[in-house]
């Protein structure tokens, strides 16, 4: 057995049947079948005629679900799609078992070949931000503009709160933190990773507890949720050591779009630090800090985050919106 691999009684347990994913009202559900891989979109059509499209990246361990609360925020401004990363949500782990961030990264650039939707409003949270990234400096003809939320970019010096779930990328060690927690309810481990991942998690309502424990049931059901959850970590980590060209700082460097990045003051898993070093290592950059904000700033403060991606972006499309015309005027 592998050390990713459930043990076998484990296994045998979380085969049966599981529940549908859920769609939040005004959200659409739908399928893509690639090769190698089966993707899950969760859509928030535009309610206006021709808004550009838009495309949201989760974290390790999240789901498209985490950009529900920011996506009927900004429905008026841009046609929003969130995918669930393979082996994440519902989508299927990839064939290739490959849950690194150049993996996830090629999954990102395939959907959008696929659909023919870009360039689009990119936004990337976490392992979504160092995704995102990637796919902004390899394909900026994709990417109209670029918004990060607490990115996972190498850091020196690891916080301590964080060193958990990197610990999760060490062979064996995912499988023995299932024993060792295979008694904890749903509720717990919603309750625990909100504690890592909200900078005030006594602001979480009831119903988004529900919402968090419904969604974790349901992914604890399926049998490679802890493969999917090993091998990104794994990824994040084996990202963090590369250097030269193919480091994610070099790749920042390279990005040609306009970026806005969110960084939260009490982020356990990103520190607030790294906040003017990637304002300096993305050449066309602004930041927003939020003091309060936790590691995912798009989900604990969305009326906070809303109205600075909105600006980014008016700012975007008016500016190209003037060059047309001046183009159209020229030529005429």
């Amino acid at each position: 057995m592998s050390s990713t691999e459930l043990p076998d009684a484990v296994a045998a347990a979380v085969v049966p049947k599981v529940s549908p994913v859920r769609a939040v009202e005004g959200e659409r559900l739908r399928s893509v079948e690639l090769p190698g891989l089966t993707l899950n979109v969760r859509a928030r059509p535009a309610t206006r005629a021709g808004a550009p499209p838009a495309l949201y990246v989760h974290g390790l361990g999240g789901s498209s679900r985490n950009w529900s609360a920011l996506m009927p925020l900004l429905g008026d401004l841009v046609d929003g799609e969130a995918l669930d990363l393979p082996g994440f949500g519902d989508s299927a782990p990839p064939l290739d078992g490959d849950y690194s961030v150049a993996g996830h990264a090629r999954a990102v650039v395939r959907l959008l070949d696929a659909g023919g939707r870009g360039p689009v409003h990119l936004f990337g949270n976490s392992l979504g931000g160092a995704v995102a990234t990637q796919v902004a400096a390899a394909r900026p003809d994709l990417v109209r503009t670029l918004t990060l939320v607490s990115p996972a970019l190498p850091e020196i010096r690891v916080q301590r709160t964080a060193l958990p779930t990197a610990l999760i990328a060490v062979p064996g060690l995912a499988a023995l933190f299932l024993r060792l927690t295979r008694d904890w309810t749903a509720e717990q481990r919603a309750l625990g990773a909100m504690s890592v991942t909200y900078g005030n998690p006594a602001s979480v309502t009831e119903s988004e507890l529900r919402d968090a424990v419904a969604d974790l049931e349901r992914r604890l059901q399926l049998p490679h949720f802890w493969k999917a959850m090993a091998g990104s970590a794994r990824g994040i980590v084996n990202a963090y050591t590369l250097g030269g060209q193919h480091g994610l700082w070099r790749r920042a460097e390279r990005v040609l779009a306009p970026t806005l990045l969110v960084y939260g003051g009490r982020d356990q898993l990103v520190s607030y630090r790294m906040a003017r070093r990637a304002s300096a290592a993305f050449r066309d950059s602004r930041l927003l800090t939020l003091p309060d904000a936790g590691h995912v700033a798009m989900m604990e403060y969305p009326r906070q985050v809303a109205p600075a991606c909105r600006d980014f972006i008016h700012e975007y499309e008016s500016r190209h919106a003037r060059e047309d015309n001046e183009d159209e005027d020229g030529r005429s």
